[in-house]
């Protein structure tokens, strides 16, 4: 992980449980430590939601069952490694960042937003995701920071949403990098049987297609 990301030691699960008494309920003893169960999907998002009400003052983040859960360490590494791109380049005033596919979650603009307050523009395709992402954007008052925008044509992505004359610091993108279904579950299975997971379901973790696989996958 980044040398600044604040997880690069393990879970306070104290103090996220005091932050956040909803996680409380979930926290299990293992090898004589607090943890979660991490096949369990509720446990798994509400300590998400401890994490960035404890870490972040992220006070509402809520989205539904079917949607991908991010997991918040590794987004904030993409956070602190965007900045470290941006430091080397000659633009040190106003950063205005363009995350395309935001999701549901709306997860880089809140936390490129908490940690270093850049701006963001915030695009997605599914109307559905913008919607709950406006939501938690305006129960978290952010509006004046954060802009959210629905790109009409799944085809483009820069087209629709980047006005005339608008300028971006840069650009991000968290993209779907599995090509089928079969290739996400089965990727899936490695990681529970890698965790010694043992679970009846195709897979332990939710997520919609859009943000799973892509025809191609990491090269479509």
């Amino acid at each position: 992980m980044h040398p600044n990301n604040f997880h690069l030691r393990e879970y306070d699960f104290k103090t996220l449980s005091e932050d956040f008494p909803l996680l409380k309920p979930y926290i299990i003893q293992k090898f004589g430590k607090d943890t979660i169960d991490y096949s369990n999907p509720k446990a798994v998002k509400l300590l998400n939601q401890a994490i960035l009400k404890s870490q972040y003052h992220i006070s509402y983040w809520n989205f539904p069952d079917k949607n991908l859960c991010p997991p918040i360490p590794g987004r904030v590494d993409y956070i602190h490694h965007l900045k470290d791109l941006i430091s080397t380049g000659k633009n040190q005033g106003n950063i205005k960042i363009l995350d395309i596919g935001t999701g549901a979650t709306l997860i880089y603009p809140l936390l490129g937003n908490a940690l270093y307050n850049w701006n963001f523009v915030a695009s997605d395709t599914d109307k559905d995701s913008i919607d709950n992402a406006k939501k938690i954007l305006a129960e978290n008052n952010l509006e004046d920071a954060i802009e959210i925008r629905l790109q009409k044509k799944p085809s483009s992505i820069f087209k629709g949403i980047i006005q005339a004359k608008e300028r971006f610091t840069a650009t991000m993108c968290n993209p779907p990098f599995y090509k089928s279904e079969k290739e996400a579950l089965e990727a899936n299975k490695r990681k529970q049987k890698r965790l010694k997971i043992d679970t009846k379901k195709a897979r332990n973790f939710s997520g919609t297609s859009n943000e799973l696989w892509y025809k191609g996958g990491e090269n479509g």
